[in-house]
């Protein structure tokens, strides 16, 4: 009886230790989708912000000018939230080839 219990106990070890990794895996899996969903609802909500800027300007509540600096500044924080998705899904893109992530929407599709 007692070498069962021992079988029994070494087997329970074996198996916490090989399926160790596993379990770990999902965990860090869990936790970059969740910052990916995170990003993603993030970049939805800054292209919300740029069409409301575009329909803002459309209606006269900004000026050229004042249209100008708040798009550049939208578009700009979109590009940055664009690089932080494609760093979290492994997709990095190097800096040298001048390649800028998918623009967000552009001015003409909101007319």
């Amino acid at each position: 009886m007692a070498d069962f219990l021992v079988v029994i106990a070494v087997l329970f070890v074996v198996v916490l230790v090989v399926s160790g990794p596993l379990r770990h895996g999902r965990r860090a899996d869990s936790r970059g989708s969740a910052e990916l969903a995170e990003l993603e609802a993030a970049r939805e909500a800054k292209y919300r912000e740029i069409r409301d800027a575009e329909l803002d300007h459309r209606t006269g509540k900004l000026s050229d000018a004042d249209y100008q600096a708040v798009d550049r500044n939208l578009r700009a924080e979109a590009i940055e939230i664009l690089r932080s998705i494609d760093r979290s899904q492994g997709r990095a893109r190097p800096a040298s080839n001048g390649a800028e992530p998918a623009e967000p929407p552009s001015r003409a599709s909101a007319e």
